[in-house]
């Protein structure tokens, strides 16, 4: 774990530095189909270019937007094809549980397709809520539309981070990488806490 740790900010900036705004989009839709690379990282670099003058502000919030788009739909296809039997047989691979849909389905109820906006701007939530998207049959266009936005703001307020970061880089520049080691390994933390939380919901 303390390699992948400290292998996964090199690589993504490498993917980045190669591939330049498409690596933003590529990176961010990994992300937005449950793999674990946490945009914090991806867009605070895409922020630390843009104060470097390489990349442009907008671009840069406007490719990660597009990066969590592209990764959600086949998600949503994916629930809206398989259904509640996906899930029930899947789910546990996922770590999605009938409980998260249930949890979804409040929030839809509650809050209908501006569900999908509010919750592109909630850590981890924000990665896993395309599935149940489409399990609960949420109008496409919308979910797409509220999708968008609310990571376009997301991106956004990430991308600004890395800018005010760099600006500030030479009085952090001996902490640089212990600064990518510590917003991996929170991310790690909090994704093993949400991985044993449902394992014990698997398991109960």
């Amino acid at each position: 774990m303390n390699h992948f740790i400290s292998q996964l900010p090199p690589w993504i900036e490498g993917v980045i530095h190669s591939m330049g705004y498409p690596g933003v989009v590529f990176l961010m839709a990994l992300e937005s189909c449950n793999i674990p690379i946490p945009s914090e990282v991806i867009l605070t670099f895409a922020g630390l270019l843009v104060q470097k003058g390489i990349f442009n502000f907008h671009l840069a919030a406007l490719a990660g937007a597009v990066g969590c788009v592209v990764g959600s739909v086949p998600s949503y296809m994916l629930g809206a094809w398989g259904g509640r039997p996906f899930l029930e047989k899947y789910g546990k691979w996922l770590l999605l549980t009938t409980h998260d849909l249930d949890e979804a389905e409040r929030w839809v109820a509650r809050y209908g397709d501006g569900t999908f906006f509010l919750c592109r701007m909630l850590p981890f939530v924000r990665t896993f809520i395309s599935l149940p998207a489409g399990i609960l049959k949420a109008r496409f266009g919308p979910f797409v539309l509220y999708t968008f936005l609310g990571s376009w703001i997301w991106s956004y307020a990430l991308v600004w981070a890395g800018v005010k970061f760099g600006q500030h880089a030479e009085a952090f520049k001996h902490f640089w990488h212990q600064f990518d080691v510590l917003i991996i390994g929170v991310c790690v933390v909090l994704g093993a806490w949400y991985v044993v939380h449902h394992v014990k919901r698997f398991s109960s």
